[in-house]
Formats: C-alpha cells, structure tokens, sequence
C-alpha cells in the first residue's frame, strides 16, 4: 500500500492511500479521486518525503523534510474530514484487531507458512506475521495472497 499526500486544484491538501503507483495513477486518469473538501477532480501528487527503510533491521531513516505547501483555511470541510479520517482509523484499526484475535501470528516464518499453504502442503488457516518488502513481492510473484496489517501512527508510540 501507497500512502499519497495529494492536491486538488483549489489547495486542499489531503491523503489517500492506494494499492500501488499505477492504482493510483488508473483511478486519476478516470477521475476517480475527489478533493474531500470541495469535490474537485483535478488532484495532483504533492510534495512528499519518502520514508526510506534502513538495511539494519526494520526500522525507518529519517526522512527529509518536505517542502512547504500552502495549507488550507480551517473551516467545516476540515472538520469533517477530520472525521471521516477518525473513522478510517477506527475500521483500519477494529480489522487489524479482528486479524490478530483470529489468526496465528507466525512472526519471521510467515512467508515460509504461507507458501506452504497455498502450495498444500499444509492445512489453510488464517496467519500473520512479518515479510520484508522482498519476501512479500516475492510471495506476490508466485501468486500467493497477502496483504499488510494496517498500521496507524499511534501504534509508532
């Protein structure tokens, strides 16, 4: 999943995510996304700092600071997006939950487990655990289903 920080063409500033680039870039060629605030079509990618991940363990470098982009005037579109931002996390974070509760989490043999599953070798069950970025492409490559747990900035505390 790709988070976007993007614009439309009155200045709203707004994010989104989708499944890739090319997601992304299929449902702007068609109009798709609209501004939050005023409904316009016309969004373009901003500015945005990568979060780039070391080679040692897992954890983030610390990105560049992002240039500046003119932020929009508090008004009702702000608060009710800020609302409709408190319920996505709310439902990412009831199916993050729903998934630990119901599955096995496998940790660092989750790739290992899921290929032995999908190849028969093993009972399907539901499972999470952990991937590199590598390991699931490569899972992906073969066909094999998976998909991220939603993380939420609370959880980076």
């Amino acid at each position: 999943m790709i988070r976007y920080t993007l614009r439309c063409e009155r200045g709203h500033q707004f994010e989104s995510w989708f499944q890739s680039s090319s997601a992304y870039e299929s449902q702007e060629r068609r109009h798709l996304i609209d501004c939050p605030s005023c409904g316009s079509d016309k969004i373009e990618r901003a500015i945005m700092a990568p979060q780039i991940v070391s080679k040692k363990g897992r954890e983030p470098a610390r990105p560049a600071p992002a240039a500046p982009v003119e932020a929009a005037t508090p008004s009702e579109s702000t608060s009710l997006m800020m609302a409709q931002e408190r319920e996505l996390r709310s439902k990412l974070k009831e199916l993050r939950d729903h998934i630990v509760k119901n599955a096995d989490n496998v940790g660092e043999r989750f790739p290992n487990e899921a290929r032995k599953m999908h190849y028969g070798d093993i009972e399907h069950r539901p499972i999470y655990g952990e991937a590199s970025p590598e390991e699931a492409r490569a899972l992906i490559d073969e066909g094999v289903e998976v998909s991220p747990l939603p993380t939420l900035p609370e959880d980076r505390n």
